[in-house]
């Protein structure tokens, strides 16, 4: 794990069972432990949709007293604002599908909440995350390096959500629980007496809660009707409510009901010139829905940046397998990418995170 004796730590407890552990065992390791939880989001405009963060901390604080640790809970309400959800909100409006989970992770996690932990003389910050940081031999005049790495449990990896630290932010960043199989880690969690031990794992936005997109996106984002139209002729089979309620490769929720040969249509594009909201039926021959090449932008590296083009691999959504892809550099940090073989529905707006086998070295967003 390569964390330093004696080190000065500050724990994100988000109320959860994986950032308990990982408090658990800095403390047990001998680690000056403080926890803190991020006010993110209270749900003050009542969206619809459970926002437990009275619960969350509430347990968070539980946890803390059970390991005999500190605890403070820090309002970022205003950076989270200005910071995910204007984010996620823009990109909406604009058509594309911004991941609000990976812009936390950068600008909060590793952003505003470790510039507090070192402004109150913490050394470093650990969350709860499944990845694996470990200390590289390689001389370098701003200190030691890093390499992120694939946690241990395969179903529960979260290496993708960190694809846009920099080197610096994994330099401070403590991940205790990447080694851990999810099983062993809620046994810890039952052995300590924690009330997070069975606590189910939070599905909805990042900090905001089991708050589905849509009611969220339906809050914020102002419904602009447009027509559904079939990819191959152009021909109108309905109409939507917003292009921000869809994504590339979307099949459910869509309101076109399947042919008469019951083959269902999904999502191959958003077109902004007539608000069009472009459908096939789901084959490997549908237009638009895979990509051998894409672009991408923004990218950010937790290691040197390729100089030249290099065969790499990248993880094009959270849940999917790591596939073999050639990385070709174009400057101001952007780059051409071709897979070698052809990918399902890459949105605008999500990241492409790339690895080298199990190590994590940076990620960009799709063009």
């Amino acid at each position: 794990m390569s964390i330093r004796s004696g080190e000065r730590i500050l724990v994100a407890l988000s109320g959860g069972v994986d950032s308990s552990v990982a408090a658990l065992l800095l403390k047990q390791q001998g680690h000056d432990v403080v926890g803190a939880y991020m006010k993110n989001w209270i749900n003050e405009d009542n969206i619809v949709g459970d926002c437990p963060w009275q619960q969350d901390i509430a347990d968070a604080r539980s946890v803390a007293d059970r390991i005999g640790i500190e605890f403070h809970v820090i309002n970022l309400m205003r950076d989270y604002r200005e910071r995910v959800v204007n984010y996620l909100l823009d990109g909406y409006s604009r058509g594309l599908t911004p991941n609000p989970d990976v812009m936390c992770n950068r600008e909060i996690k590793f952003g505003i909440f470790l510039s507090w932990a070192r402004e109150h003389g913490f050394s470093a910050v650990a969350t709860g995350h499944y990845a694996q940081r470990i200390a590289l031999d390689i001389p370098s005049a701003s200190g030691e390096q890093f390499a992120l790495v694939e946690g241990a449990d395969p179903n529960k990896d979260q290496s993708y959500f960190l694809a846009l630290l920099n080197q610096e932010q994994v330099r401070a960043a403590r991940f205790p629980i990447g080694h851990l199989l999810k099983s062993e880690l809620r046994a810890l969690a039952r052995d300590a007496g924690f009330v997070t031990a069975d606590k189910k794992d939070s599905q909805g936005i990042c900090f905001i809660g089991e708050v589905k997109m849509q009611d969220f996106l339906r809050a914020y984002v102002p419904e602009k009707p447009g027509p559904i139209l079939r990819a191959s002729d152009e021909r109108k089979l309905g109409t939507h409510k917003g292009l921000h309620y869809y994504t590339l490769g979307q099949r459910k929720g869509i309101g076109v009901p399947s042919n008469t040969d019951h083959q269902a249509y999904v999502v191959v594009g958003k077109r902004s010139s007539d608000n069009a909201l472009l459908v096939s039926f789901d084959s490997p021959s549908a237009l638009g829905l895979f990509q051998t090449e894409c672009r991408v932008h923004s990218l950010q590296w937790n290691t040197a940046a390729p100089g030249a083009s290099i065969a790499l691999e990248g993880r094009v959504r959270y849940r999917d397998p790591r596939v073999s892809l050639d990385f070709i550099p174009e400057g101001n940090d952007a780059a051409l990418v071709r897979f070698h073989t052809p990918q399902r529905a890459l949105a605008s707006g999500q990241v492409l995170a790339l690895y080298d086998g199990p190590r994590l070295l940076g990620g960009g967003i799709y063009v």
